[in-house]
Order: C-alpha cells, then sequence, then structure tokens
C-alpha cells in the first residue's frame, strides 16, 4: 500500500506530505473462507486498507517507529475478534532527507495478538 503522511522529525517533513510504503502480513486461520467461498468469513482487506491508511494519512509521528506500531494497534484492536494470531508491519521511506545515497529507510515489526482470557 502507498499512501502519503507527514512524518519525520525535521519540520519539513511534518509540512509536506511524502510517500510512505506499507506491507502488512496478517496470520489468521481463512480455511473456512477458503472451502466455503464466503465472504462473512474472509478478512475485509478494504477495512484494513482503511485502517492503515488512516494511521499514514491522518495522525502524524517523528518516527517510522512510531507509525508502524501505531498501524500495528490498529490492527489488533479491530481485527483481534477474527482470529487473528499475530501480524507484521513493514513501514517505507522513499524520501529520506540524508546527505548520502539510499533507496529507502525501512522498519519492520512482529507482534503477537494476545487472545483474551475468557477464550
Amino acid at each position: 500500500m502507498v499512501f502519503r503522511g507527514r512524518h519525520g522529525v525535521l519540520p519539513a517533513e511534518q509540512e509536506v506530505a511524502h510517500l510512505f510504503e506499507v506491507d502488512v502480513d496478517l496470520f489468521l486461520n481463512l480455511q473456512a473462507a477458503g472451502e466455503t467461498d464466503d465472504l462473512g468469513r474472509a478478512l475485509d482487506y478494504r477495512r484494513v486498507y482503511e485502517l492503515v491508511r488512516e494511521q499514514v494519512e491522518e495522525r502524524r509521528f517523528h518516527l517510522v517507529e512510531a507509525l508502524a506500531e501505531a498501524i500495528a494497534r490498529a490492527l489488533r484492536n479491530e481485527l483481534g475478534a477474527t482470529g487473528l494470531e499475530k501480524l507484521t508491519v513493514r513501514v517505507r521511506k522513499p524520501q529520506v532527507p540524508l546527505p548520502g545515497v539510499l533507496d529507502h529507510v525501512e522498519v519492520e515489526i512482529n507482534r503477537p495478538v494476545e487472545k483474551e482470557a475468557s477464550q
């Protein structure tokens, strides 16, 4: 997913939106959806996209790490009841204000999803 966001330590990074690329790996059992071809048993990818978009486009962070954590938290809070077991979030920032040559900076976080005690 590619979005424009205002994240970074420098004032210019907060003033002008820059590109951010986000990959999300969600680990859950989708066997029932695959066997029944029932959308009601599948993951709503549109909702996943919207949750990520909200974090990147509507919020501001100094650190890419904080953005990745916010995305993970939003996904865990929203999708925890779907049987989500763990997730991986990768955030890439292609336009980095450094005096050297580099393609991008990237942060990857892996988070388990804790089950409620009643489950």
